[in-house]
């Protein structure tokens, strides 16, 4: 899962800088295996750090990062795997 090739929606490409975008793209790599289609990152300035909190349901996963960031943001992506693509998207865009 997450093996294939990834797209990203316009709403992503407009509001998540790339470099968070890899870095959402990376975490999920870092997952075992036996993930869940639906990986959900939600994203949100933290005393001026960027927090992302990274949850699934499938099995139950939630870890929490800091990152410094000049302009934290405020987003909730989801990264979806339907076995011939994955999409990295903004919950309204869902």
């Amino acid at each position: 899962m997450f093996d294939n090739q990834r797209y990203l929606t316009r709403g992503i490409s407009t509001t998540i800088p790339p470099p968070l975008q890899v870095l959402i793209w990376n975490l999920i790599d870092l997952l075992p295996p036996d993930r869940d289609y639906l990986q959900i990152f939600d994203l949100a300035p933290f005393g001026g750090m960027q927090q992302i909190i990274h949850r699934s349901e499938q099995p139950e996963y939630k870890k929490i990062f800091l990152f410094p960031s000049d302009n934290p943001i405020s987003a909730k992506v989801y990264v979806i795997d339907d076995d011939t693509h994955s999409t990295m998207l903004l919950a309204e865009e869902y």
